[in-house]
């Protein structure tokens, strides 16, 4: 790892977190007990970030260090190891370049040419306060490579020219849109799903279970008794008797 030291000359004597931001810090430390509250030490050196215009100053690594009851040294240790720690300037808009294999594979170097066009040298903030960049490792975004992370916002499927406009409307002030800046919603396919598109496949109706399993039953009817047919009455068949001969004597 790259050795990391602190910007003195620009962090001044003094900080203090912005008064909004200390519900988030009763937040934090209200996850931890009394005894282990140095726990909250990543989380509160983020929020101090935030108020100190997106890096970390020496006082504000301090302010922290006094809020947890930590040995500076401490604190310092863990803000030099991460690298979601800036500890020198940046500006309004930082773009964090992601330069790992897939991204790379995928056209990040051109991305690379434009901020080196556009901005400057990596760490390197314009003249206007408004932009700064430099290239971090993978983002978890590979799928929408190539991509850059501006401020808390992913801008995926990137090509050197919509990179171009994005840094030029920010320069601006004018509104950017993240995410996938191609035809595709958040990692679907471009231009739009070509497999699976049988609704029944997703919306549950082939696993519908009518009755959950292993539910008592109510109970049956009883089944309704046999009506037993009438025995038919005998038929009584008159005799018929033999018809009667004259005897002659």
């Amino acid at each position: 790892m790259a050795l990391r030291r602190f910007d003195l000359e620009a962090g001044g004597d003094s900080f203090a977190f912005k008064s909004e931001t200390e519900e988030k810090i009763a937040f934090w430390r209200g996850k931890y007990p009394a005894d282990k509250q140095r726990s909250a030490v990543i989380p509160l050196l983020w929020l101090a970030q935030k108020d100190n215009n997106g890096w970390l100053s020496e006082p504000a690594m301090r302010e922290v260090a006094n809020r947890l009851e930590m040995p500076y040294i401490r604190v310092y240790e863990v803000a030099t190891f991460y690298t979601m720690f800036r500890l020198q300037p940046v500006g309004k808009f930082h773009v964090q370049l992601c330069g790992t294999t897939p991204c790379q594979l995928r056209g990040a170097e051109s991305l690379r040419d434009v901020c080196t066009k556009e901005i400057g040298k990596a760490m390197y903030v314009t003249d206007d306060q408004r932009l700064s960049w430099e290239e971090v490792e993978c983002l978890g975004a590979c799928v929408n490579a190539p991509m850059v992370q501006i401020n808390d916002d992913f801008f995926e499927d990137l090509t050197p020219e919509s990179l171009s406009a994005i840094l030029a409307r920010l320069r601006h002030g004018a509104e950017v849109t993240p995410g996938p800046q191609i035809d595709r919603v958040n990692s679907a396919p471009e231009g739009g799903t070509s497999v699976l598109t049988d609704a029944s496949l997703f919306d549950g109706s082939r696993t519908r279970v009518p009755v959950l399993p292993n539910l008592p039953r109510p109970p049956e009817p009883a089944p309704e008794a046999a009506v037993q047919p009438q025995a038919a009455s005998p038929t009584i068949t008159k005799r018929e008797e033999p018809a009667s001969k004259d005897i002659k004597s």
